[in-house]
């Protein structure tokens, strides 16, 4: 198991989609990796997703959490755990795995959570398993409304990648 502050060797963001899709955990991919799914030249160290609370869906993600040694990332060395608690909750749980960053998020930008960015999400083949992805016009509207400086960054090249999806 990783200590909290190590750094997997064998980062395989692919691999963290593809066993979330296999685990049954239902999910949105947002962040970085959404974008690059739908042709944005970004880079992105992690997979961020924000996912349905349900019961039901909490026990298959604490499950597949489990399946790959996740902890909590932390500035120390503390080990903590996944537990359903943390996951029923209206937070953010930040992870390190054997296979790469994992963040679960409750919700995004302006509290929107599962239910509310389902009607926003883009239904993607991924190694044969369909896969929620936030759309990228979506994304474009909450970078422009972020003051994070990595956002404003970002802005321009997703509402360019928009734009040439939507010429097309």
């Amino acid at each position: 198991m990783p200590s909290s502050s190590d750094k997997p060797t064998n980062v395989d963001l692919s691999a963290i989609l593809e066993r979330l899709a296999q685990a049954g955990v239902e999910f949105i991919l947002v962040g970085g990796l959404a974008a690059v799914v739908q042709g944005a030249p970004v880079a992105t160290m992690d997979v961020d997703i924000v996912h349905k609370r349900s019961p039901e869906n909490v026990k298959r993600l604490l499950k597949f959490l489990k399946s790959i040694d996740a902890i909590h990332r932390r500035p120390d060395d503390k080990i903590i755990e996944p537990t359903e608690s943390h996951l029923s909750r209206h937070g953010h749980s930040l992870f390190i795995t054997r296979i790469g960053p994992l963040d679960v998020l409750a919700f995004i930008e302006e509290g929107q959570t599962y239910e509310e960015l389902l009607e926003h999400t883009e239904e993607i083949e991924f190694r044969g398993h369909i896969i929620r992805v936030l759309n990228l016009r979506k994304l474009v509207e909450l970078k422009r409304s972020s003051t994070h400086p990595k956002d404003k960054q970002r802005l321009l090249v997703l509402e360019e990648t928009l734009r040439q999806l939507e010429t097309k």
